[in-house]
């Protein structure tokens, strides 16, 4: 058997194997999630295993077998795979170029609007529908209750000074503008002799499932977190991609070398 066939049959052994354990956490999701964030991932996890198992399967059995129209329907999915990874990684810097948190004088972090960001993403967190789903894993991941917890015993100044991120610094603590009166990370007190044109100061509640979840700095500070996630993600699309092409390359030679063995078998 060629060596491009050797090649291609033993990745899609190892992906074979790769994919039992996505599926089996998939479905562990599904039974054990105790939220609808918890199980938001379990349907495209299971999905996804089950797409390597198949994929994967019809590039061992046609390389390794010399199965001719598997290994095309492999390859074609490959190809397919390919063009979708470059879209999305075009796609992705597209959305991700604007936006970036505002720097406060004399404060460790930094602050978020909303309309820095790209109007596509924009759409997405404005939707009523889709920012209740976001704002109710936002609550169930405790990331307001773990900055409370971690900041508690900061005194105002000390709290100034504090680096937080993107969704603490939104979502966690009303907008520095609004003028309250500090009494912990998470306790601020409305100040009413303070009028200030920013809608996000009548959205603050000291409520630790209120907060300012309802904000448009909230929303802000996630598009920011996403921002810096997806661009991660680009990067090791890109270097996916590669591998991808030289797999693919692999495969074309495999699928070349049972064309010449199933004509010399006819022979």
């Amino acid at each position: 058997m060629r060596l491009s066939n050797n090649i291609v049959g033993l990745l899609n052994l190892l992906t074979f194997i790769f994919s039992i354990p996505i599926v089996v956490a998939g479905i562990w999701l599904s039974k054990q999630g105790n939220s609808e964030c918890e199980k938001f991932l379990d349907k495209p996890i299971i999905i996804l295993g089950v797409f390597l198992m198949v994929v994967s399967l019809a590039g061992f059995i046609g390389a390794c077998c010399r199965v001719s129209w598997l290994l095309w329907v492999y390859l074609l999915v490959m190809f397919l795979l390919i063009v979708v990874l470059v879209a999305y990684t075009i796609f992705v810097f597209a959305i991700t170029n604007k936006g970036a948190g505002n720097v406060l004088s004399g404060k460790g972090y930094k602050e978020y609007k909303l309309g820095d960001y790209s109007n596509w993403l924009q759409k997405r967190v404005n939707s009523t529908k889709n920012w209740n789903k976001i704002k109710s894993c936002l609550i169930d991941s405790k990331v307001c209750s773990d900055f409370r917890d971690k900041y508690l015993n900061d005194t105002l100044p000390e709290f100034y000074k504090e680096n937080l991120s993107a969704l603490q610094a939104g979502c966690c603590k009303p907008s520095d503008d609004c003028d309250f009166t500090y009494v912990s990370p998470t306790i601020w007190n409305k100040n009413t002799s303070v009028s200030s044109s920013n809608p996000d100061c009548n959205a603050w509640e000291s409520d630790a499932k209120v907060l300012c979840f309802n904000c448009q700095s909230c929303k802000a500070g996630l598009l920011d977190n996403l921002k810096s996630n997806w661009k991660k993600t680009a990067v090791v699309n890109i270097v996916f991609l590669v591998f991808l092409i030289v797999v693919y390359s692999v495969g074309c030679c495999a699928f070349r070398n049972n064309r010449r063995d199933n004509e010399y078998w006819k022979q």
